[in-house]
């Protein structure tokens, strides 16, 4: 299965955003699962995929042309795609993903989510979108997306395959509870 992730191109100011990371990308392939991510070599995004890679896994980056033009994308994956900007790695992104996860993270990480979550709500995607709540990060969007509902401009139904998962062991039962 391809798990599509948004994270941060930086690593935050709390180690434990490390640690988590760390151990969802060795929990991908220790799964046999693959990762597709922004294939930066920088941040929470190179972290996660230099550990699924020294766990045995498989990465696809997906790296905007801008991006690898400043030297940015990581060199050592199983398949790294060069795309002319970032509309296209979004799309490609997508058009990859089994599962997403959405981990905390800055502006790209929000807006790259965004797309999914739309697409979701249009039952454009039928899979899941998981943000992963450590340590409460993820708060306020759960509490916006529940505002939407409650003043009448989404429903409970077209936001039927978001979910919220504060550890990873809630990760793999939300995963497992779709794939059944």
């Amino acid at each position: 299965m391809n798990i599509t992730v948004y994270l941060g191109a930086h690593e935050g100011n709390d180690p434990s955003y490390r640690k988590a990371v760390e151990e969802l990308g060795a929990w991908i392939a220790g799964n046999g699962n693959r990762l597709v991510y922004g294939g930066s070599d920088e941040g929470l995004m190179a972290v996660i995929a230099d550990a699924v890679l020294s766990h045995g896994g498989e990465v696809t980056g997906i790296e905007a042309q801008m991006f690898a033009d400043q030297g940015v994308a990581h060199k050592g994956l199983t398949e790294l795609v060069i795309v002319p900007d970032i509309t296209e790695r979004r799309t490609r992104m997508i058009e990859l993903g089994d599962v997403f996860i959405a981990f905390p993270g800055g502006t790209g990480t929000l807006e790259e989510v965004s797309e999914v979550v739309s697409k979701i709500c249009l039952n454009q995607l039928s899979q899941p979108c998981i943000f992963y709540n450590l340590n409460g990060f993820f708060d306020d969007m759960k509490a916006f997306l529940q505002r939407m509902i409650n003043v009448g401009f989404s429903t409970s139904e077209r936001q039927h395959g978001i979910y919220f998962a504060s550890n990873l062991t809630e990760i793999e039962h939300i995963i497992a509870t779709h794939q059944a």
